[in-house]
């Protein structure tokens, strides 16, 4: 079984998942309806709140991300995989402060579907987030300074209908 979502792709092979990049489908031999799935994806194509239930669903309880390094941890049921982004600097930088508005702001950019997630990732750097975590059981994401400072955001959950594993 795979899900493809816009650029991230979760395979499933033998109880393990592993993540690779690629466009938005999903497919699944054992779907009860896929045209009513395939329909959901393509009426929310963009929305991080069907993507989480998807990853939840497969199994995946947390997603960590490391800025400026664009690391991103899978810690999943079955296991945990590491996918390294393209950093978002070289060499030895200032990290910046904190700043929970610059961050508030470049959240409602991206969840207003006003920017592609590289410059999401940009735009959290530079309000001086250094990490996030986002908890697929509570539905939250937790947005850390260098210095202990947290903002934590809760989603509501997406319905997805016809996933079969």
């Amino acid at each position: 079984m795979y899900i493809k979502y816009d650029d991230v792709c979760i395979v499933k092979l033998e109880g393990v998942l592993m993540l690779k990049y690629t466009v938005c489908i999903i497919h699944n031999k054992n779907y009860k309806s896929p045209r009513s799935t395939r329909s959901q994806i393509d009426q929310r194509s963009g929305d991080l709140r069907f993507l989480a239930e998807c990853l939840r669903q497969v199994g995946v309880e947390r997603n960590v991300w490391t800025l400026p390094g664009a690391q991103s941890v899978y810690v999943m049921t079955d296991g945990v995989v590491v996918q390294q982004g393209t950093p978002l600097v070289s060499g030895m930088h200032d990290v910046p402060a904190f700043d929970e508005v610059a961050l508030v702001r470049a959240l409602r950019t991206d969840q207003s579907g006003q920017s592609t997630f590289p410059e999401f990732l940009a735009a959290t750097w530079q309000a001086g987030v250094v990490g996030y975590e986002v908890d697929f059981a509570t539905h939250t994401v937790a947005y850390r300074g260098a210095r202990g400072e947290e903002y934590v955001e809760s989603y509501p959950m997406a319905v997805v209908e016809g996933l079969v594993l």
